[in-house]
């Protein structure tokens, strides 16, 4: 039978890969906008610095802390890598979420199971937030159209498995085009392709979480019960395969809100239930609404016997608002 061997979480955002001399066009971004969410309330930009004024934020934005908070993240990218390369499972189910990049308004799925072959990684798009400065090795996408191997029997299984236990899924052999017409995968997924598994792909499975559009986000309850209902079906699984579980995205963006991100790795390390699915759903929209995807993981690992390890939690800020992404990396073993 399958089992569970390593659950993994990490951040996907663009200033892992953006030089942080380049931070400034995130930032610069930023003070455009009018739909920053903070306290649970969506806010402008001159709202969010005024809400915020005390904290003083201006002090986190000196070239030293963007260098060793840039360095940080990738000795954590590389941690996390190398416990992959050393579990060595034999295939992977990875969580994350799309931004248009492959479902539309047309059809936008809750909860979607890939289950063909192989997916296509394309080169990075025009709406990527990497931009131009992004150096090829830390980007999160390829240079040229990459296919990578996919697990359709365990896709399958999965499918059947939580259809059976009440989970009404969307499930597809091939990518619908996107906003950019490239029927290639998400950067939440690629992301893991070329930074994790550092493009040596593990046979994967991916699952898509409507995170960010409404109305039919899941609930943080629902999350956790697919999670521990993944557990389930993979026990089930009639293969001698060792499998990783995968949680891309996350933490608090594009507003860093510190002291929620610990209290859900708190929450995480202490298979708290309770403490998970009884969050605000107001805490959950636009860039937090990524966390959805490690409550995946961590409501199927609750019941296991691996430990949460927290590898680093690293804020990234780069505006006098307090803007930035708030990077955390963390492994179940």
């Amino acid at each position: 039978m399958a089992e569970i061997v390593l659950g993994l979480g990490s951040s996907h955002a663009p200033q892992l890969a953006l030089p942080p001399a380049e931070w400034w066009r995130r930032a610069e971004h930023d003070r455009h906008s009018t739909e920053l969410w903070y306290r649970g309330e969506m806010m402008s930009f001159a709202q969010v610095v005024e809400a915020r004024a005390s904290e003083h934020f201006e002090r986190e934005l000196t070239p030293e802390k963007f260098e060793t908070r840039f360095a940080a993240c990738q000795q954590a990218i590389g941690a996390l890598g190398e416990t992959l390369r050393r579990a060595a499972p034999d295939v992977a189910v990875i969580v994350g979420d799309d931004q248009h990049e492959c479902f539309l308004e047309d059809n936008m799925p809750s909860i979607a199971i890939y289950a063909g072959d192989t997916v296509d990684t394309v080169p990075l798009g025009p709406d990527s937030g990497e931009y131009a400065a992004a150096p090829p090795a830390l980007s999160r996408y390829p240079q040229e159209r990459t296919a990578n191997a996919c697990a359709p029997a365990l896709s399958q299984h999965l499918i059947a498995a939580l259809m059976a236990e009440g989970f009404d899924l969307t499930y597809s052999r091939r990518l619908p085009a996107g906003k950019h017409g490239q029927y290639g995968i998400g950067h939440a997924f690629s992301y893991v392709y070329r930074r994790l598994m550092n493009d040596r792909i593990i046979p994967n499975v991916p699952v898509f979480l409507n995170t960010y559009f409404p109305p039919n986000q899941p609930t943080p309850r629902r999350c956790y019960d697919l999670g521990r209902a993944l557990r389930r079906a993979i026990a089930t699984w009639d293969a001698d395969q060792r499998v990783a579980l995968i949680a891309s995205g996350g933490l608090t963006h594009f507003v860093i809100e510190e002291d929620v991100d610990q209290r859900i790795l708190a929450a995480f390390a202490a298979r708290d239930e309770a403490a998970v699915t009884s969050l605000p759903l107001t805490w959950f929209n636009s860039g937090n609404s990524e966390i959805r995807n490690w409550m995946v993981v961590a409501g199927a690992l609750a019941d296991d016997g691996l430990q949460m390890e927290v590898v680093d939690y690293v804020p990234c800020y780069r505006s006098e608002a307090g803007t930035g992404c708030a990077m955390a990396f963390a492994r179940w073993q």
